[in-house]
């Protein structure tokens, strides 16, 4: 097995705007997995308050790639034991993690659904997102949009931009990237309008949700809080959904434990996604036969993408009919 890995940019359509900060352009991590002919590809990106940096993601990978290189053809779930014990940041095992996948399944011929024998019925469509600006603006582009499902940014509460959103006659969620404070969560929750919002995610600030109540009139959703399966139980009081990255958890084998796990709490699951090409959204699109949310728009918010593979056109989710997860450079 051959492993190979270059940096891209990504260069955005238009500047995506959240709490965090502005953004042109992302810098991504492409792996690239080969043997006897066949190739497999995963990504990860540079997420400033994820504190990601892909230089030192390189030098790990040099590290460590005579041990990758050597390693026989074995499951994918047994590869994924092997990469357990290299001591890898999750955003680089799931790269990782998601290239051995996919070329396993162009040598077995098969794609990962039929591997994993997963549900590809009525797939949830995805939801695009409207970055932070003026409500007017926001809802312009709403109104403008071909996509039915609207994931709106904000920067703090103001409650008459709430009001505006909770109008529309759409599927509307609420990101606040950690915003809020524990006034503004007590005022949605205890709002009976805000049941409308499709889900409100990341209220607050990692560790800061014991304000939050799973049983109030807002569908709270863990992202930042909500890392890995290690995460679900204590979050249980407090929210009723969570979003599932597959950089945050580690790449599809752990996903699918995790997924499992957070069916039997009872949680409602989105599969979600950073600004990412085509690479990691095919990832992410075999898993939407499981979940009840869907955003993954990464690849529609690029100008410049550099792989085929499974799509998300207006929103609806096309799966790419071949083997592993589909994925091609262009």
């Amino acid at each position: 097995m051959e492993l190979r890995f270059e940096i891209k940019q990504l260069q955005l359509k238009e500047t995506f705007s959240i709490a965090y900060g502005n953004y042109n352009k992302r810098e991504a991590l492409l792996v690239e997995l080969s043997y006897q002919n066949y190739k497999g590809y995963g990504e990860c990106v540079a997420i400033d308050y994820y504190k990601i940096n892909l230089s030192s993601f390189i030098l790990k990978l040099k590290e460590i790639q005579s041990q990758i290189e050597v390693h026989r053809i074995i499951h994918p779930k047994d590869f994924f034991s092997f990469l357990l014990n290299l001591n890898l940041h999750p955003f680089l095992l799931s790269a990782l993690d998601c290239a051995y996948w996919d070329l396993y399944g162009k040598l077995e011929n098969k794609s990962f659904i039929e591997l994993n024998n997963l549900p590809t019925e009525n797939l949830v469509e995805s939801s695009i997102t409207i970055s932070v600006g003026e409500i007017d603006h926001q809802i312009e582009k709403i109104n403008k949009s071909g996509w039915n499902k609207f994931k709106v940014k904000c920067k703090g509460l103001n409650k008459g931009h709430v009001e505006k959103l909770l109008s529309l006659d759409d599927h509307i969620a609420l990101d606040s990237n950690a915003s809020f404070t524990d006034e503004d969560c007590s005022w949605l929750q205890e709002n009976a309008e805000v049941e409308k919002f499709s889900y409100l995610e990341q209220p607050r600030p990692i560790d800061h949700y014991k304000i939050l109540s799973k049983n109030s009139f807002a569908n709270w959703m863990a992202d930042e809080d909500c890392q890995n399966i290690d995460s679900l139980e204590e979050l249980v009081p407090y929210y009723k959904s969570i979003n599932i990255k597959l950089m945050k958890c580690g790449g599809l084998t752990p996903a699918l434990g995790m997924i499992k796990k957070a069916r039997e709490l009872n949680y409602k699951i989105m599969i979600g996604c950073m600004t990412e090409s085509s690479v990691g959204i095919s990832a992410g699109c075999v898993l939407t036969g499981l979940v009840d949310f869907v955003d993954l728009d990464g690849a529609n918010l690029i100008a410049n993408d550099y792989a085929t593979g499974s799509t998300v056109d207006n929103g609806k989710i096309i799966l790419a009919d071949k083997p592993g997860l589909g994925i091609h450079l262009k």
